[in-house]
């Protein structure tokens, strides 16, 4: 992680909204950032989740100046979320950062996922970073800074059977979070795109109840973050000024994917392979 005097530094004094923030990344992200010293708006659809998560964020305080607040709305729904954080950004000014890890997964075989499965990735992963975006946007360009964070995944580089749902939302953060520096960084704002490998959440629990049994057995040789590694990669990434943040394995597997695309493919079959046949030997020692 970096240095707590640079950390200090750039988030001590400064607003910073998260969304999905009651829970998960988003909740560790909170947390780091209040214990350098920031104020901090909480944005999440659960009203009696984010209560919860205050009381877990205020124990990082440090100064009694620190504000910390919540707004629950879903961040796909423009028109409720508008006033709220219209309102924060009138009161508080624009923020310093803007850091969008909400997110959801529903893994499954492809031919057994409906058509409103595709779209709930989209309006939850891609238009619930969006939405926030959109409507801070004019405020942030008035003060002519702000840093704006999306999530991402490691599965918004490379494909894996299981999450065809999933991955075509995580590219779309990226696409989008790229043709929002290109544009936007000459009138002074700056952006990030997270890469998280599996974190130990309660997303990542509640996908594990529907992820085909083939996923299971390829996931064993990744590894899993806890939540805290991950924000403090955030952490870091946002202080060292990195446009791509990659937290654990994600740095070696997007040098992999960019590099040697073809073998990464070819591995993944063979993996896949491999994960079939043992579940098939699973299923015949039952």
């Amino acid at each position: 992680m970096a240095r707590t005097g640079s950390a200090r530094r750039c988030f001590e004094g400064k607003l910073v909204i998260v969304t999905g923030g009651s829970k998960g990344i988003g909740l560790a992200f909170s947390e780091a950032v209040f214990a350098l010293g920031a104020s901090v708006c909480l944005v999440a659809r659960g009203a009696e989740g984010l209560e919860a998560a205050r009381a877990i964020v205020e124990r990082s305080r440090i100064g009694g100046e620190q504000l910390l607040e919540t707004l629950a709305c879903d961040t796909s729904d423009m028109a409720t979320l508008r006033p709220l954080l219209e309102g924060v950004a009138e009161r508080l000014g624009a923020p310093h950062f803007l850091v969008n890890c909400v997110g959801w997964s529903r893994p499954g075989y492809v031919e057994e996922l409906d058509l409103a499965v595709y779209r709930r990735h989209m309006e939850v992963n891609y238009f619930g970073q969006l939405v926030p975006i959109l409507v801070l946007l004019p405020s942030m360009l008035r003060a002519g800074r702000g840093h704006i964070v999306n999530v991402s995944s490691v599965l918004g580089f490379m494909g894996i059977m299981g999450f065809a749902a999933y991955c075509p939302s995580k590219y779309a953060v990226v696409g989008l979070t790229e043709a929002l520096r290109s544009e936007l960084s000459p009138r002074g704002l700056t952006f990030s795109v997270a890469f998280p490998p599996d974190v130990d959440t309660p997303g990542y629990r509640e996908e594990n109840r529907t992820k085909p049994p083939e996923c299971t057995e390829m996931s064993k040789r990744g590894g899993l973050l806890s939540a805290r590694e991950a924000a403090d990669a955030l952490v870091e990434g946002i202080v060292r000024g990195r446009f791509e943040i990659l937290p654990g394995e994600a740095s070696r597997v997007r040098k992999l994917t960019r590099y040697l695309p073809g073998t990464v493919r070819s591995v993944m079959d063979r993996d896949l392979r491999k994960a079939r046949e043992a579940v098939r030997a699973r299923l015949k020692g039952v």
